[in-house]
């Protein structure tokens, strides 16, 4: 047992029914301690303790492999895998990550954090297992929310089509980052609700080993027609046509009955799909009383539960969401279109104004893109919600169902630039360097919230596909400077100076001013410019920068390779013009997690370490200046 009280897994499979009571207990309480301190998914993973503790108790890991979809439910995990230590570092700079982490740990079997992979992803290591001719067991843990995401059907189909032994729990906890959506939660909603299927099953299993003579044979029997008792029950087979054995529903926090049902599952030589109702939230009552609100939280107090940290009043997505419906009141065309994301993006005064134009598909990005698009070529205007790192995931159908037919589509882009503390898998860095390069659509991103709203009016009018990208929360120090207006293919010149250009898009142009103040002290005058729109590009502009004699610098926090800096210097390459003299920029690796201020100083993105820089490299400037 280690100091924090949490058992090595050997102790783990010799505790007793009480003893893991208490272990439970424990487990939530660290969670709700960690996530409290340092933010990040706190209700699910207070759902899944229970079934955390069966896996484990049943399953050997690492040996065996256990694969969590997305990794919003793998604190315990963590813990129970020797990094109970590390929680209080959870999701901090150089601490234990969000989400798992292979490097973390050799329990982390596969890398998560968008939705949906965890299917294909232990299929795959099954098939790996097979061909290798090793007999250990692969477990994937999916949640409801991620099962409306088509590569999950993609999956199932191929491990039930080729028998392939593989073990799938289903958590379902009927919420995903908003409720729920669609045929699939319908369906399993009727399947949670047959209780008298649940409530039956555990009656007899507790019930009948004590009866004499006849008890256990009889449970046997019953355990053989099991499936055909269930169908009667329930009258539904869809799992079984896929080609899974269906278990379920079962109590998701009855560890010791899920334990039976998982050993079992362990045993079959062919695709099991176990159906596990949870309560998300569970043991914190302001999680459990809202659990969409308690999905991702910051830093709060638990006596209270109040936010630690405030943000602020009016963030970018919030901001285009009430435009939005200001917008629609006067204008029929206008819908949302978002993926189980409507709160987190800013929709809810949409969708309560205009319920029946406010769509939500459920974690299906994709399938987002091609409704809009159709709902475009029906005559609609949509304009969709979703995460920068999202988007990656539809990348074909921007392409494709989007930009080659033109169609008046707007993407709303959140969350772009660097993530903060959920890490890699959520920073939109990329948003840039793989929109750019597509015919046909405007790219923008802009530097304050009276930008953004200018971007969006403009996108109403706009007869083509338009993508604003923007970071969480709002970008400070910039009340000062209000927008004086916004077109596309004109940059703003925000300060003026007259030896140096610093050219900044979204959030780095805080940046660049903070820089240009440094300068300023040290006698140098740089001139701030604000290239928010990003495609088209400012002709004009950079051929006045490339002509002035002066230096220039292209400033944003996004991925070097195809960003506004690639662009700007391919423009020079063509039109015979000086080139940008330096390029700040991602460093060509995965970012790690941290606080935005921690990751910008890592990557040398800050005011101070260009300030550095910049004097490092015209120090005949410095020294004339001083």
């Amino acid at each position: 047992m280690t100091e924090t009280g949490i058992p090595s897994l050997s102790e783990l499979k010799r505790m007793d029914r009480n003893e893991l009571e208490a272990l439970a207990e424990t487990l939530r309480g660290r969670i709700l301690d960690a996530v409290s301190h340092n933010g990040g998914h706190l209700a699910s993973n207070l759902g899944v303790v229970e079934l955390t503790i069966a896996l484990h108790r049943v399953f050997d890991s690492p040996w065996d492999k256990i694969v969590f979809d997305v990794g919003h439910q793998c604190y315990a995990h963590k813990m129970l895998t020797g990094r109970d230590r590390g929680m209080a570092g959870l999701r901090c700079y150089q601490g234990l990550a969000g989400f798992p982490k292979c490097e973390e740990s050799q329990h982390d079997a596969y890398e998560t954090g968008h939705a949906s992979t965890a299917i294909s992803a232990a299929l795959g290591l099954a098939r790996a297992r097979d061909l290798k001719k090793e007999n250990h067991r692969v477990i994937a843990v999916v949640g409801d929310g991620a099962l409306t995401g088509g590569l999950c059907y993609e999956a199932l189909n191929d491990a039930g089509n080729r028998k392939t032994q593989l073990i799938v729990t289903l958590n379902d906890n009927q919420m995903s980052i908003s409720p729920n959506v669609g045929a699939v939660s319908n369906y399993l909603t009727f399947m949670r609700s047959s209780r008298a299927w649940m409530d039956i099953k555990k009656s007899l299993t507790s019930a009948l080993p004590h009866v004499p003579v006849i008890g256990k044979p009889l449970l046997r029997f019953l355990q053989n027609v099991k499936g055909s008792l269930r169908n009667f029950l329930i009258r539904d087979r869809y799992f079984d046509t896929l080609g899974f054995q269906y278990l379920g529903p079962l109590d998701g926090h009855d560890e010791r009955y899920l334990e039976k049902v998982l050993r079992r599952a362990g045993n079959l030589k062919r695709p099991v799909l176990i159906h596990v109702v949870t309560q998300k939230g569970r043991g914190y009552a302001p999680a459990e009383e809202a659990p969409w609100a308690k999905h991702g939280v910051t830093p709060f107090n638990p006596a209270d539960d109040q936010p630690i940290r405030h943000t602020a009043a009016r963030s970018f997505g919030k901001a285009a969401g009430n435009l939005l419906t200001e917008l629609a009141l006067s204008d029929p065309r206008i819908v949302a279109v978002t993926a189980a994301m409507t709160s987190a993006t800013g929709l809810e005064a949409f969708q309560k104004s205009y319920p029946e134009r406010l769509f939500d598909v459920g974690i299906a990005e994709p399938h987002a893109m091609v409704l809009a698009a159709g709902l475009a070529k029906g005559g609609m205007k949509p304009f969709v919600a979703i995460y920068d790192t999202f988007l990656q995931r539809a990348y074909d159908q921007v392409v494709v169902d989007i930009c080659l037919q033109r169609l008046p589509v707007t993407v709303l882009m959140d969350r772009a630039a660097l993530g903060g503390e959920d890490g890699p898998t959520h920073h939109g860095v990329f948003g840039t360097s793989y929109l750019r390069h597509v015919p046909e659509l405007t790219l923008l991103y802009p530097r304050s919230i009276e930008e953004l709203e200018a971007m969006v009016r403009f996108a109403q009018g706009h007869p083509g596909p338009v993508f604003i990208r923007y970071p969480r929360g709002e970008s400070a120090g910039m009340g000062e400077l209000p927008c004086l207006g916004f077109s596309p293919g004109r940059w703003e010149r925000l300060m003026p100076g007259n030896s140096l250009s610093l050219v900044a898009v979204g959030p780095m142009v805080r940046e660049a001013i903070l820089v240009r103040e440094k300068l300023l002290a040290q006698g140098i005058k740089a001139q701030v410019v604000n290239a928010s729109s990003i495609k088209p590009l400012d002709g004009a502009m950079i051929k006045e920068l490339a002509k002035s004699g002066n230096p220039y610098v292209i400033l944003e926090e996004q991925a070097l390779a195809g960003g506004l800096g690639s662009a700007v210097t391919e423009y020079c390459l063509m039109h015979g013009l000086m080139q940008p003299d330096l390029l700040f920029a991602l460093p060509d690796a995965f970012v790690p997690q941290g606080s935005h201020e921690e990751l910008l100083h890592h990557c040398g993105l800050d005011a101070q370490s260009i300030y550095q820089r910049l004097v490092r490299l015209w120090p005949e400037r410095h020294e004339t200046a001083g």
